[in-house]
């Protein structure tokens, strides 16, 4: 279980993380956004690619699984914060961060 500030403190870990707005959700970017963090639904989303989002996805489909619409498609990624190993978060943070940067 990963409570909301340190999958905050995940994401501002990786060098070159700025945290913004983005929609009323906290979004974390290096040249774009790679997170965002849901924190009613206690989730967050992270940009892999398809082929990231089916590794973890075949892991656990209920800890990761596709964001349900077409950015679902292109490898936005829920990740179930109460459901999640630290270790696996922050694997899916890593990839999610250097896509974007």
């Amino acid at each position: 279980m990963i409570d909301i500030e340190t999958a905050r403190q995940m994401a501002l870990s990786l060098p070159g993380v700025t945290e913004h707005d983005h929609f009323g959700k906290p979004a974390f970017k290096v040249k774009r956004i790679f997170s965002t963090l849901w924190i009613t639904e206690r989730r967050m989303m992270v940009s892999l690619t398809p082929i990231d989002q089916s590794v973890f996805n075949s892991f656990d489909a209920s800890v990761f699984y596709p964001v349900p619409n077409k950015w679902g498609l292109k490898g936005a990624t829920f990740v179930e914060l109460d459901k999640v190993r630290e270790n696996m978060l922050r694997d899916a943070l890593t990839l999610a961060w250097e896509k974007a940067g």
